[in-house]
Parts: structure tokens; C-alpha cells; sequence
């Protein structure tokens, strides 16, 4: 059985001495059939009938309907599809297309033209048998070389959607170790850029050669840039509602008053004989826009298994860098740790400045976190990582504790991605939930939400909570 996965069809196995149409019911076999069958065997000299019932015997099988099931027997090869309806002909190809031919598919069922293309793209990544065929192991193989891996990811965009495309570039490195012919232009050149890819190019960063190097970087841009045209309208008007939230003040200047809101909270004091409002509060912008009102510290664990997080959250941390009234620090760490701060003017700068893989010291992350905040009450501390701890425990803790004593907002993402619940400490993770700082893995999409909240000291929106 291989690794692809498809709509399924059904139906009992039929045998037989010769058959032409697909009979849906339960087994065939002995001498003849002669009619509907719906419980007792019949026997005779032919079937012309539609046969379905439990025990039939017959010799030739030639009945009009035909609804799936497999035939085998003297003189029969699989299914034979002639009177197929569409739906079911093509539950047939798809399954075809599933079991990868051979013995193991069952169904017979010839392919041609572009869905022969399509099985030779797909057999060539997940062609490998569990079973030695005919003394030898049939495998899956893409040719060592860039030139036959890049025909084939030609292929598998004429053949499959985007996402499709995606999950398949991705299994072609995990499972036949094409990594390294990522070094390559022309293959790079080939593949469909996403999230996943940039962790790979980054994570092969180091041993890059310099000719590869640019057409990497184009490629991690195209990514960079569609992520930020999808996330940073959204995070730059979450952010800055929070903070005109935050800022507001009730004693304002007459330029700063903030006329809509003063309106609304003052509708209780409505004189109708007057036809006006009497504006008893005034509320203010507090001149958000002027001057730098909130501090944010990302602390991003870049470890291999947090590529895709890392991604997201120097694209996260330029959009936070272009605003005035953030000042945003952007921290990387395994067992050292770096600040990427200054070039957070370009997020594909900060991404080629990572190094994904090593251990993990998150205590000695956070505490050169800690030295740099000056203004703890207006400061966020956001920690990205699967808390697998590689310093000192408890002294992580403390500082966590210490931190949030001092007026710090410490929030603790498990993962920054799409890709679903991630594998992270729970011990760690239930300690620091008992410090006020529970974890949790949070999307790009909920991202903005949740800094917003931060921003204004509101409860965090937690996936799967009231």
C-alpha cells in the first residue's frame, strides 16, 4: 500500500469464468446465473439479469448493470469498466490512482494519457513496496540529480493544486532526502515557495554556496512579502486600536479629544429641550501616534521543529518595527542567544540571520530579555517555544515570575503556525500556566488579537476557552 490517500469505493469481490460488466452483491462463482438473485443460489446457463444476491453460482456473468465491485477469475483481468457510470468509473480511477497499480491495487482499472502522467509523478515519491516483488524491492527514486527532481516538480504543478504541490515538496525531502539539491538554483528556481520551504532553505543556510545564495533569498522573499500583505494590514489596525485604547486619557487637549467616544459616553447627559449633549468626560487619543507608548520583546526558540514559527514571527516583528509607537525587539536563541533588532527593517535579512537547529536554553533567553526592559508596566514579553528546557528550570521560572511581578505582560505561544497542535513540555507548560502565563499554540490569524489584548492587559483569547 502506498502513501496516497483518495475517495474510496466499494464492493464485494466477484469470480468467475468469464465476466464483462462489474456485478455489486456478494461473491459469484460455480456454474450459471439466470436472473435476480436476492438471497438463494440460481443456477443455469447464463446471467442476463442484474446479479446482487449473497450466494450466486454461474458460469458466464453478462448482466447489464455494473456498480464498482472487483471481478477475477478464468478469462478475467480486474474490472472490466464498459457500461460503467461516470461517478463509479471514476471512484474506480481514483483508487487506481491510490493503490499505485500492480498486485496489491485490485482493480484492474488500465490508466492513459494525462492520468498515466499523473501516476508516474506520484509513483515516483511514493512508489516504494513493504513486499520484495519478482526477488527485488521496487522503490520510490527521483534520480540524485536536480535536473530530474526539477522535471518533476514541473510535473507536479501541471498535475496538482498548490496546496497539493506543497505537502508533496515537502514529503519528497522528508522521505527521499532531497534537502541538499535545494543548494542548486535550478531547483530552486522549480519548487512552489511556502512556509515550510523557507524553515528548509533556512536550515541549509550555513552550507549554502554564494551562487545559490540570492536566488534563496528570492525565493524567501516572494514568501515573506505574501505573508505580510495577508497579516500586517490586520496587525497594525489591532495594535493601534489598543493602544489609542490604552492612551486614552480624560483630560485632553482640544485637538486631541477624541469626539466620537466623548459623544457616546455622554449620551446619558442629552438635553432634548437643548437639543445638545453635555460632554462631562472628555476622551483623548493621548497623541498615541507621537510618541513610543509600548514596548514589545519577542523571544523566538529557533530550534528545528520551530522553523515555521520563526517564519511568522519575523514577519510579525518587522509589521510591530514599522510602527512609531511600538518599540519591538526581536530576540533568537537555541543554546546562545542573538538580537536581531537591527534588522528588523527586512524580515528576510532577520530570517537568514537564524540558525535553525541545536539545544534549547530558554532561561538564558529570558534573561537577557529581562536586562533590556526598562519599562516593565509598558512592556510585552512574547515567548515562542515548545519549552523544551535545556538550561535551568527553575531559575526559567523565576524569571517569569519576576517579570510579571514587575508589571511585565508575559505571553507564551507553544507554536506560531498553521500547523495544528504542536508536541511541547506540558510540565513546563502547567507551571507556567500556575504563574498567570498560560501556553498555548496560537495562529498567524489569531496573532494580532492576541498582542492587542496584551497591549491592553485583557485576557488573552485562548483557542478553546470561554
Amino acid at each position: 500500500m502506498t502513501n496516497r490517500t483518495t475517495e474510496a469505493a466499494t464492493g464485494p469481490a466477484v469470480t468467475g469464468a468469464a465476466a464483462t460488466e462489474v456485478v455489486s452483491g456478494a461473491a459469484v462463482t460455480g456454474a450459471a446465473a439466470t436472473e435476480v438473485v436476492s438471497g438463494a443460489a440460481v443456477t443455469g446457463a447464463a446471467a442476463t439479469e442484474v446479479v446482487t444476491g449473497p450466494a450466486v453460482t454461474g458460469v458466464a456473468v453478462t448482466g447489464p448493470v455494473a456498480t464498482g465491485a472487483v471481478v477475477t477469475g478464468p478469462g478475467v483481468t480486474g474490472v472490466v469498466v464498459a457500461g460503467l457510470s461516470d461517478p463509479v468509473r471514476e471512484r474506480l480511477r481514483r483508487w487506481r490512482l491510490v493503490l499505485g497499480g500492480g498486485q496489491a491495487d485490485g482493480t484492474g482499472c488500465a490508466l492513459s494519457g494525462r492520468d498515466a502522467a499523473m501516476d508516474g509523478t506520484l509513483a515516483a515519491l511514493y512508489g516504494r513496496s513493504d513486499t520484495a516483488q519478482a526477488g527485488r524491492e521496487r522503490s520510490a527514486g527521483l534520480g540524485a540529480s536536480a535536473p530530474s527532481v526539477a522535471r518533476w516538480l514541473g510535473d507536479i504543478r501541471t498535475y496538482f493544486p498548490s496546496s497539493v504541490v506543497q505537502v508533496m515538496q515537502r514529503d519528497a525531502i522528508d522521505r527521499l532526502g532531497l534537502a541538499s539539491l535545494l543548494l542548486e538554483p535550478e531547483m530552486l528556481e522549480a519548487v512552489e515557495a511556502d512556509v515550510h520551504l523557507v524553515g528548509t532553505l533556512l536550515s541549509l543556510n550555513k552550507a549554502m554556496p554564494e551562487t545559490t545564495r540570492e536566488t534563496a533569498r528570492a525565493v524567501v522573499r516572494k514568501v515573506v512579502e505574501d505573508l505580510e500583505g495577508r497579516l500586517a494590514t490586520r496587525t497594525r489596525a489591532a495594535v493601534t486600536g489598543a493602544l489609542d485604547r490604552s492612551a486614552r486619557v480624560t483630560r485632553p487637549r482640544h485637538h486631541d479629544i477624541d469626539w466620537n467616544r466623548t459623544i457616546a459616553a455622554n449620551l446619558k447627559h442629552y438635553l432634548p429641550e437643548y437639543r445638545t449633549v453635555v460632554p462631562e468626560r472628555l476622551i483623548g487619543y493621548g497623541r498615541a501616534a507621537r510618541s513610543v507608548q509600548k514596548e514589545v520583546v519577542l523571544c523566538i526558540d529557533q530550534s528545528g521543529s520551530m522553523a515555521a514559527s520563526v517564519v511568522y514571527a519575523s514577519v510579525f516583528g518587522a509589521v510591530l518595527a514599522s510602527m512609531r509607537s511600538v518599540s519591538t525587539r526581536l530576540v533568537v536563541f537555541d543554546t546562545a542567544v542573538v538580537d536581531l533588532t537591527d534588522r528588523l527593517e527586512d524580515p528576510v535579512d532577520v530570517l537568514f540571520g537564524t540558525q535553525l537547529g541545536g539545544g534549547t536554553d530558554i532561561n538564558r533567553a529570558l534573561a537577557y530579555c529581562q536586562s533590556r526592559i526598562t519599562r516593565p508596566a509598558e512592556t510585552v514579553v512574547v515567548l515562542i517555544s515548545d519549552l523544551y528546557e535545556g538550561g535551568i528550570r527553575d531559575e526559567m521560572l523565576k524569571r517569569v515570575a519576576a517579570m510579571k511581578a514587575s508589571g511585565v505582560q508575559f505571553v507564551t505561544l507553544l507554536a506560531l503556525s498553521d500547523e495544528g497542535a504542536p508536541a511541547y513540555d506540558r510540565e513546563h507548560a502547567a507551571a507556567l500556566a500556575e504563574l498567570g502565563a498560560p501556553a498555548f499554540a496560537c495562529t498567524p490569524d489569531l496573532f494580532p488579537e492576541v498582542m492587542a489584548a496584551a497591549l491592553e492587559k485583557r485576557p488573552l483569547p485562548i483557542p478553546g476557552t470561554a
